[in-house]
């Protein structure tokens, strides 16, 4: 699996909390594993296309909202050597935490 956290920001706005709904309403149309942090958004998927195919459409739908200028940033977790899910990242921490 592929881990991508990804931030699309339209430019210019003051708030940003409706548009990030809408990105979260869309990837729930996709049938992918996400995560919605303060901050950013996490996506689960099988390849790292999937993930631009993903992001590029979440870019664009700031577009079809009204945004004139849109920044995304995108950072990719692609671990080749044996399968890991977001949940066994923070296990394999909070396990180092809690002394395990």
């Amino acid at each position: 699996m592929v881990i991508v956290e990804f931030v699309v920001v339209p430019l210019g706005e003051k708030s940003l909390s409706r548009y990030v709904a809408e990105i979260v309403k869309f990837l729930g149309t996709k049938g992918i594993k996400y995560q919605l942090t303060p901050m950013s958004t996490i996506i689960e998927v099988p390849t790292v296309e999937e993930a631009f195919e993903i992001i590029k459409e979440a870019h664009e739908l700031m577009f079809k909202l009204g945004a004139q200028r849109v920044s995304t940033t995108v950072r990719i977790d692609d671990r080749r050597d044996r399968p890991v899910r977001m949940e066994d990242k923070v296990r394999s921490v909070m396990e180092k935490v809690h002394g395990g």
